[in-house]
């Protein structure tokens, strides 16, 4: 009966955070350690697995609608994926409470300006490809670090940001896919150093992230709307804010 509760949990979010291009480390990972595994052994690394699945599942249909900017995301993506085991192996070694209600701060007010740029017309003109390089550099490593960190995957330091670069919404999204998916395996090798996988958890839970990501590229890709996604993208902001908090204070 748990696991049959855990894997509902984990398909819903998996729908909602494919549609986001943000894995959904904050569900899965809480899910998991509230079922009665180790956060720092199984529910961290895990959570990064699936998160990474996830968004490597949804990148197929946002690819086939050619909604991803791979030269804009590339480097990003790339020092995500360095940055990420480093998070990962830091995480047993650094106090991480101040720097959770810094994070929560800086989530919160991303939340706030997808909120006001909900009521704005999409972008017509995207940085420079040179500039988004640039930036993509320092944005990729740092949401690479305190994703692998948090098993959170980084994608909620990266959508605003992409969005604050001229992209529009839904290329935001896929391309959040991208740099998410190879943070979020990159970080989920630097935490199995520290753990071990259960098999018989991982199969289940793989198999509700397969299901709940199509059905999410797919709503996304054909019947979302892009004020839609920002407000829903604001609301996960704002949910990713409230357990960060009530992590430090619990």
């Amino acid at each position: 009966m748990l696991y049959a509760i855990v894997l509902f949990i984990i398909a819903a979010a998996s729908f909602i955070f494919a549609m986001l291009g943000l894995g959904g480390g904050m569900v899965y990972v809480p899910v998991l350690n509230w079922a009665g595994f180790d956060m720092l052994t199984v529910a961290i690394p895990l959570g990064l697995l699936l998160n990474g699945l996830n968004t490597g599942l949804v990148l197929i249909p946002f690819a086939r609608k050619k909604m991803v900017d791979w030269k804009g995301g590339a480097v990003m993506a790339i020092t995500a994926l360095l940055a990420s085991p480093l998070g990962a192996m830091t995480s047993e070694m650094l106090p991480v409470q101040t720097l959770k209600i810094l994070f929560a701060v800086m989530v919160v007010a991303a939340a706030l300006r997808t909120l006001w740029a909900s009521k704005q017309e999409e972008p017509e003109k995207m940085m420079p490809l040179l500039k988004r390089s640039i930036v993509g550099f320092f944005v990729g490593g740092f949401a690479g670090f305190i994703g692998g960190m948090l098993g959170l995957g980084g994608g909620f330091i990266i959508a605003p940001v992409l969005m604050m670069m001229g992209y529009k919404t839904k290329t935001a999204a896929a391309t959040t896919a991208l740099v998410v998916t190879f943070s979020s395996f990159s970080g989920y090798l630097g935490h199995m150093s520290q753990g071990n996988m259960n098999w018989g958890l991982a199969l289940i839970v793989v198999i509700a992230v397969i299901i709940g990501s199509q059905l999410g590229g797919r709503y996304m890709t054909q019947k979302a709307k892009s004020k839609q996604v920002k407000i829903a993208y604001a609301i996960v902001l704002l949910l990713i804010a409230i357990k960060m908090i009530i992590g430090v204070i619990i």
